[in-house]
């Protein structure tokens, strides 16, 4: 509850400050929404550091390959994160192959590459939204339980010799979830809140979440 109030305090302290020309053509739905996809981009990016620092095997695996050059491939304003080097996966696609023990790239970009391409595709792939802009809360309710599941995932899911794929939540033998699970975790409460705005907009109720019985990425409703 106290992330929840946190989070919603200062989405609304942003969207009221630095006002533009532009937001004349924004509802309040789309000035929130803007800046849960800052937010969401921010915690990305935060969380591809951790995860290089704490695997620099995969950063290794491009020659010359630096963490800054990985962040300016992801914050790329354009629509779709597609690259060569991952067959221009995207979505769970591409976050399946960080835990796929045939992948010999940079799990740690596959992974990042996956979780913004999805995020992205929860806001139709739009840096901002206007007013003509419609949000389905079924696809954000989706992305949400797939960010629960990659987090299982990191935790439990195990290569063939029994090393985990990425380290996170255990390194050099000291266990430390906090830091990575606040940081999904708060991508799961801005996907949740999101849902719940994008249901009231179109006048239906969000009656929960997305329940699966399986530890599996589930496609977004298109």
């Amino acid at each position: 509850m106290r992330l929840v109030l946190s989070l919603l305090l200062s989405v609304a302290v942003g969207a009221c400050s630095g006002y533009e020309a532009k937001n004349l053509f924004k509802s309040d739905i789309d000035l929130v929404a803007d800046q849960f996809i800052a937010r969401t981009r921010a915690d990305v990016k935060e969380l591809v550091v951790k995860l290089y620092k704490r695997n620099p095997d995969q950063l290794r695996k491009i020659p010359g390959m630096t963490v800054e050059g990985r962040l300016a491939q992801l914050t790329v304003r354009r629509y779709k994160l597609q690259f060569a080097e991952l067959d221009y996966k995207q979505d769970i696609a591409a976050m399946n192959l960080a835990f796929d023990p045939g992948f010999t790239g940079d799990r740690v970009f596959a992974l990042a590459v996956g979780l913004g391409s999805m995020l992205r595709h929860a806001y139709e792939y739009q840096p901002e939204m206007f007013l003509p802009d419609q949000l389905d809360a079924a696809v954000f309710l989706a992305s949400a339980h797939n960010v629960e599941v990659l987090l299982w995932k990191l935790k439990n899911a195990r290569r063939p010799d029994g090393r985990h794929y990425l380290i996170t939540h255990e390194y050099q033998g000291v266990v430390d979830n906090l830091s990575f699970e606040r940081l999904f975790g708060e991508i799961i409460v801005l996907q949740e809140m999101m849902a719940g705005i994008a249901g009231d907009s179109a006048n239906r109720a969000v009656t929960g979440a997305v329940h699966v019985v399986s530890k599996a990425f589930i496609p977004l409703p298109i």
